[in-house]
């Protein structure tokens, strides 16, 4: 799909003289307090080149908060990583990091896979 198209999927043509096209809000849940979180922390090595990262996700709220913890995660690690798609990449095998600093800020979370 083009750029200029970008946003407006579903939308083809319109006969009516006076139309303006608005996008739809996207509401975005608020934030759940960390004790109401259920997040899942694992690692994964899989099409990246072997490269480890963890994985938590499961965060659900606002994407300024989800970027806000994966940010004090990279922090708390001492590494890169990313906030996407609703997932939290930190590189390396961080479990237990991760793991500590979650549990110092009182979310909820479990282990799992690798």
């Amino acid at each position: 799909m083009s750029n200029r198209n970008k946003g407006k999927q579903g939308v083809v043509y319109s006969t009516d003289p006076d139309f303006q096209f608005r996008e739809e809000d996207a509401q975005e849940s608020d934030t759940l307090l960390p004790q109401q979180q259920n997040l899942k922390v694992y690692r994964d090595k899989k099409q990246r080149g072997g490269k480890e990262v963890t994985i938590i996700e499961g965060f659900i709220g606002r994407t300024e908060d989800l970027e806000k913890l994966g940010k004090d995660l990279k922090n708390k690690c001492g590494t890169g990583g990313s906030v996407k798609d609703g997932l939290i990449l930190v590189q390396g095998d961080q479990r237990n990091k991760v793991g500590d600093y979650l549990t110092s800020k009182g979310y909820k979370f479990k282990f799992a896979g690798g």
